[in-house]
């Protein structure tokens, strides 16, 4: 620690901050451009002038000068620095003149208006004139693809963007090219930018320079209501902000949150919103003479009772999708348990994750935020960079401060950041330290080992065999320890940890969810799981949001709500167990899928025994301790030694990641018209790739 004055007022600060932070620790305001917490230092805007005592008579940049580099007063006082005195003042001033002199007269018509950096700093430490009388200059608009609108002109040159891509994103997608009058950001070849991160150099850009192409010229900020909630595209759980105007998603911004997402967002998160308008279910829908046609609600619940008559409970079952919230899953196991039915199933991918192998077992214990402790990395049959972008951030984080051998068994693709890769498949797994020796020796050498094991894998028909043998692997190396647990299971899907955690699989003599989908059962209620295939036979009710694949194999459709529109529980890969807060209202006549089963249940003589939300959530929270929104709860890590000792030698195919196509992983995605673009994109450049 390092003692420090700052404006007359002395406080200690870490000796390894900047002025800029240690000024900001005093409460003094320090403006900036370029400078950003979670980026390396440029010192490109100098705007965050200061006044630093005994040193040269000009100001200093606060981001680019540390607290160590500061000298002691001759009789050892504390070094002192001030942030408002008239050098600062007239210098500030004239920094912001100087930014000004090119800037274009947008505001009027400028997406970032009321959102400025630019606007609120040139209003709090500029001057109302400039003196510049020449022609302004004016830049080309660069097309770097469908998410990121460029208007160049407007652009100061702080490299926000260029650090984010070479830095966070880690491909070197822009760069500044130029000297002078000439110099420009620009993707070089100006081809579209590929990076799943991308759209995050729209909030990093401080001025309206990267806005939003599909948002640009929809509304402004002041006119739109904001909605904290979670992000479900991925089992990360994002913390994000739902902005609305009316009925609306106009569009979806992060929330920072460093234990989980710190400021970022995946592309997916931040523009499927369009989504959320087409395709949508707004009644409900009865199948007669093969056509889905629209009934009322009455009607459409009197055709499944007529359908359940004389059904025994083993011939009815229920299947959640990735989307779920907890409280929809709670109340259809409530109402399948009142049938007399224990087939239930949140598994559509066939994963072989049960919840009587302990929690332990399905989580990301080491949590994501604690991947920046780890010290050897080895990922098993996932690809984190589509699987969890901003959780592949977060490992390229620790990777880039060095000391961190990553190594790889599954496919060989590009993570964004070095790796060793072992091998494809059980083979290698079964033989990690014939496969490379040096890197097992760092993996069992490592003080804070860490294991990531996709979902690929466990959806095969030994995935079983390989979770043991991944806790075997973990055991061995000794990720697990008291303090510490390495071995992860990275999930793809929103709802699925909520539904282990509530017990949302088959019981006593229940069938899986693909036993369901293949005719095992009569009669079927699909919560949004579109990405089964559900073979004739069945009578199918569907509880979705879009007409997507489960709508069109549905024989009754019940309209629900999507997650941008309820109020809704998921815990996210980690454990986490977050509330999301309803923005926007469905459309027509949806509802919310844990009040459709509520209602039927009454229609079946099951009355569910709640009336509200509220109450739903008492019943859950009293019968599943884990599901207590805050920090995840540390799990029990003998479960992962019981696990190890049912290990024996893993077999089977290939260890590939489950998602196929990043952008079109379910029915919101499918709906939108800016992720099918990105996917024709990816797909062009993955086929110019193999060329």
């Amino acid at each position: 620690m390092a003692k420090i004055k700052v404006d007359g007022r002395e406080i200690e600060v870490p000796d390894h901050y900047t002025l800029l932070q240690a000024a900001e620790e005093a409460g003094a305001e320090i403006p900036r451009f370029c400078f950003h917490e979670r980026l390396s230092v440029a010192g490109n805007c100098r705007m965050c002038l200061v006044e630093v005592k005994g040193g040269p008579p000009k100001p200093a940049a606060s981001c680019a000068m540390g607290v160590r580099d500061l000298r002691p007063g001759p009789n050892g006082e504390a070094p002192e620095i001030f942030t408002n005195t008239p050098m600062v003042k007239k210098a500030r001033e004239g920094v912001m003149e100087f930014l000004l002199i090119n800037h274009p007269l947008d505001c009027p018509i400028c997406d970032q208006g009321g959102e400025c950096d630019l606007q609120d700093q040139a209003m709090a430490f500029g001057v109302d004139s400039s003196r510049y009388t020449e022609n302004k200059r004016a830049v080309e608009d660069k097309y770097i693809g469908p998410l990121v609108k460029t208007i160049m002109t407007r652009c100061i040159h702080c490299t926000r963007c260029v650090r984010f891509t070479t830095e966070v994103a880690g491909i070197s997608e822009l760069g500044l090219v130029g000297r002078g009058e000439d110099a420009e950001i620009t993707t070089y070849l100006e081809q579209a930018m590929t990076s799943e991160l991308q759209g995050n150099v729209i909030d990093l850009c401080p001025v309206g320079a990267l806005t939003s192409r599909p948002y640009a010229f929809q509304a402004r900020s002041w006119e739109l209501t904001k909605t904290e909630s979670v992000d479900v595209m991925d089992a990360v759980g994002s913390s994000i902000r739902v902005d609305t105007r009316g009925r609306e998603v106009m569009r979806i911004l992060p929330r920072t949150n460093d234990l989980v997402n710190e400021e970022w967002i995946s592309d997916k998160t931040r523009f499927v919103w369009d989504g959320l308008r087409t395709q949508r279910l707004d009644r409900p829908y009865l199948r007669r003479d093969g056509r889905l046609q629209p009934v009322s609600w009455p009607e459409a619940f009197e055709a499944i009772r007529q359908k359940l008559q004389g059904v025994p409970g083993e011939r009815i079952g229920a299947i959640a999708g990735d989307l779920s919230a907890v409280e929809d899953m709670w109340a259809a196991k409530g109402l399948l348990s009142a049938l007399g039915s224990s087939n239930i199933d949140c598994r559509q991918d066939g994963a072989k994750l049960d919840p009587a192998d302990g929690r332990a077992s399905y989580l990301f214990n080491t949590t994501i935020a604690g991947i920046e402790d780890a010290d050897a990395l080895l990922i098993i049959g996932a690809n984190p960079r589509f699987e969890a972008p901003v959780l592949n951030a977060r490992i390229r984080k620790r990777w880039r401060r060095g000391g961190f051998p990553v190594a790889m068994i599954g496919e060989n693709v590009d993570l964004r950041y070095a790796y060793t890769y072992l091998g494809a498949g059980p083979q290698t797994l079964a033989d990690i330290e014939g496969a490379n020796r040096e890197f097992f020796d760092a993996l069992r050498g490592a003080a804070k080992p860490m294991i990531i094991l996709g979902q690929g894998p466990l959806a095969g028909a030994n995935g079983g065999d390989i979770l043991a043998a991944v806790a075997a692997l973990a055991r061995e190396v000794g990720a697990v320890k008291d303090g510490w647990n390495g071995f992860n299971v990275l999930h793809t899907a929103a709802s699925r940890v909520g539904g282990l955690d509530i017990g949302f699989v088959p019981g006593e003599g229940g069938k899986t969810a693909h036993e369901m989908a293949a005719g095992g059962v009569d009669v079927l209620f699909n919560l949004g799981a579109d990405e089964i295939e559900i073979a004739p036979g069945p009578f199918v009710v569907y509880l979705g949001t879009h007409g997507d694949r489960g709508a069109h194999r549905a024989d009754v459709i019940l309209p629900g709500a999507a997650y941008t529109e309820k109020s809704g529980t998921w815990v996210n890969t980690e454990g986490r167990v977050q509330v999301g807060s309803r923005a926007a209202f469905p459309p027509g006549e949806a509802r919310e899928e844990w009040a459709i089963f509520r209602a039927l249940s009454a229609v079946l003589g099951r009355q569910l025994p709640y009336d509200s939300l509220g109450a739903l959530r008492r019943e859950l929270v009293g019968a599943v301790a884990a599901i207590r929104p805050g920090d995840p709860v540390a799990s029990d890590a003998g479960v992962i030694t019981t696990l190890a000792d049912r290990a024996g030698t893993p077999t089977g195919d290939v260890f590939a990641s489950r998602i196929g196509d990043f952008y079109l992983t379910n029915p919101i995605a499918r709906a939108s018209k800016v992720m099918a673009e990105c996917s024709r994109l990816a797909r062009a450049e993955h086929l110019e790739a193999a060329e």
